[in-house]
């Protein structure tokens, strides 16, 4: 994967930014967004040319009051029980759409892991490990951002666990 350099940065999203300023090997992907299409995630897969397993939505819910980043293949779906186990939580429920957005600073349908307004607990599905790199939004639809799992996680701070379902 190619490191981006800082002409590349410039008029970049918050995720690519903060990819670029951490050092971290990406890959950033663009393609032509279809307002008709029913799936974000899996019109990124098609569009791209990957295997659902390999690209992960992210989404944001209430665990106990609190928000929560969760990242899970976009061939699944998310299991809000074992998100709110991961993080010592005792029920969750995605979070208002609107409020997401407003914390996160992107919109829905583009919301990514990195480089949020407002840094927030993330979880991610402990699938990711078995590919040695994965796709995530790039915090615009139509833009995603192709890395290695463990630098996702270490960038986020993020917790693995099952909390996917296929």
């Amino acid at each position: 994967m190619a490191k981006k350099s800082k002409k590349q940065q410039a008029g970049g999203t918050p995720a690519t930014v903060a990819l670029t300023a951490a050092g971290v090997d990406h890959t950033v992907h663009s393609y032509e967004h279809d307002p008709a299409h029913s799936s974000y995630g899996e019109e990124a897969a098609e569009a791209m040319g990957v295997s659902p397993d390999r690209v992960f939505k992210t989404l944001v819910a209430d665990v106990d009051g609190a928000l929560t980043v969760a990242v899970v293949p976009v061939s699944g779906t998310l299991d809000l029980k074992a998100l709110a186990a991961a993080v010592g939580g005792k029920r969750a429920a995605m979070a208002d759409p609107a409020l997401a957005e407003r914390t996160t600073g992107y919109v829905r349908g583009g919301i990514s892991p990195l480089g949020q307004r407002k840094k927030l607990p993330t979880v991610l599905d402990e699938s990711a490990g078995a590919h040695p790199t994965i796709c995530v939004s790039a915090g615009r639809r139509g833009l995603e951002v192709e890395l290695a799992p463990a630098d996702l996680a270490t960038l986020t701070k993020a917790v693995l666990a099952p909390i996917g379902r296929g």
